[in-house]
């Protein structure tokens, strides 16, 4: 299946698109960015440079995703979410001076196998967020999600589990957690949260 680009879209020559991706209106993929097969670019998204997305991966309306994030995949992005990528942003050093691009470390967010961000959450970088975790919308994400967690707030705390169907999950007894949706059991151990063996 072939790649789709939006004629306002402004994908760089240097950018890798993977088959069956979708680039839409205004958006911007930047040098070296590396999309993975199926992925969507809403309009009006950033793809930084040197990005790297998997496959199935969605990033919703105006979701602005700064280099050096990676994204594994089937990860979603809602509408407006920003992930940062500066310890401590200035504009000019301290002398006055306008800072260049090399004047500072860029650190990343990482986005786990199919864990979905919510609208207009921001991910404060470095961040990682687990495998199948959810950020809730307008959450500010400052520490690592633990896999399967269900988190929101400012700053943002884990509320409940949920599985990979993103439904919460409901306790069995025990340390076990089930999914009301597809009846798939995990086990908690530890503030961690794993699948249970078949």
């Amino acid at each position: 299946m072939a790649t789709r680009v939006q004629d306002s879209a402004d994908v760089s020559p240097e950018a890798t698109l993977g088959d069956g991706t979708s680039v839409w209106h205004l958006a911007q993929v930047r040098e070296g960015a590396v999309l993975g097969e199926n992925c969507i670019v809403g309009r009006g998204a950033y793809v930084g440079t040197g990005v790297t997305m998997g496959d199935n991966c969605k990033l919703q309306n105006y979701a602005l995703v700064y280099e050096p994030a990676v994204l594994e995949d089937g990860v979603f992005v809602g509408p407006a979410v920003v992930f940062t990528n500066d310890h401590y942003p200035r504009s000019v050093a301290p002398d006055g001076s306008l800072k260049r691009g090399d004047d500072w470390e860029a650190v990343g967010v990482t986005c786990k196998e199919g864990s979905s961000i919510g609208a207009r959450a921001v991910c404060v970088a470095p961040v990682t967020i687990g495998r199948w975790a959810m950020v809730a919308a307008g959450s500010v994400v400052v520490k690592d999600v633990p896999d399967f967690a269900l988190v929101a707030g400012v700053p943002a705390r884990r509320l409940r589990w949920v599985g990979r169907a993103g439904v919460p999950l409901e306790p069995s007894g025990e340390g076990r957690w089930v999914c009301p949706k597809t009846g798939e059991t995990y086990t908690e151990d530890d503030d961690r949260l794993m699948e249970a063996a078949p």
